[in-house]
């Protein structure tokens, strides 16, 4: 991947449109030197960031690849988002404070997002008087602290106003995409407390090769990689 996308760079300083064939490109390719401790660092990246903590041992061993992190704490990571998906928050929150109470004391937006998700979750089970109130007594006195958490909190009580929700404006919030986003924000703020990269850098990477590949096209007919789960190279279209 490293190899095509400095290719790229190298082909689009040509300032008319040329043809590459299948030849000349693999001959470019061959022709970068990417050193596999590099690549071995990159998929430990991932599974340490990602939490596949028995992919990440199991790597460790046939690689000789260590992590920048504790393994173990992985562990705790996943239980903390695993929590989150499924909708206890409350353990969520205890299980975060187990790992680092300053997670939570310094970053009072995650502290309302995991609060309106316990909002939600509330209403999500009906428990329509339960939910008043917890908005009234923990929620709405931050709102009145900051405007954007009133608005995040406004929306969310909403869900209140309508017996169908299919027919409520924000009904989204009950999605299971709204547990995933709360639940990859908690996430993030543990590996920030761990000094570790919140975003692993292989979705970077496979980002950067789609944004060169389009701005290629305008240079160039080349082989180009359409899909990534194989990263097959495809004869140029002339």
């Amino acid at each position: 991947m490293f190899g095509l996308i400095n290719i790229y760079g190298m082909v689009m300083k040509a300032t008319s449109k040329k043809v590459i064939t299948r030849e000349e490109w693999e001959k470019k390719l061959n022709d970068v030197k990417l050193r596999k401790e590099d690549m071995n660092k990159l998929v430990m990246n991932f599974l340490v960031t990602e939490g596949y903590v028995d992919a990440a041992e199991k790597f460790r061993l046939e690689s000789g690849t260590e992590p920048d992190i504790d393994l173990a704490t992985i562990t705790d990571r996943m239980a903390v988002k695993k929590a989150v998906q499924c909708g206890n928050v409350e353990d969520a929150i205890e299980k975060v404070n187990d790992l680092n109470p300053e997670i939570l004391d310094t970053n009072p937006q995650l502290f309302f997002h995991l609060q309106q998700q316990r909002l939600i979750e509330l209403i999500r089970n009906g428990k329509v008087e339960e939910a008043l109130e917890f908005a009234q007594e923990e929620l709405a006195p931050r709102g009145e602290e900051n405007q954007s958490f009133l608005e995040e909190l406004e929306r969310t009580v909403a869900l209140l106003a309508f017996e169908d929700v299919s027919n409520c404006p924000v009904r989204e919030l009950l999605d299971v995409s709204q547990r995933l986003k709360t639940a990859s924000e908690v996430n993030a703020a543990i590996l920030t407390s761990q000094s570790h990269e919140k975003d692993p850098k292989l979705p970077s990477l496979l980002k950067m090769l789609i944004w060169a590949q389009n701005q290629l096209d305008e240079k160039a007919a080349y082989p180009r990689i359409n899909d990534l789960s194989t990263a097959m190279l495809e004869d140029p279209a002339v």
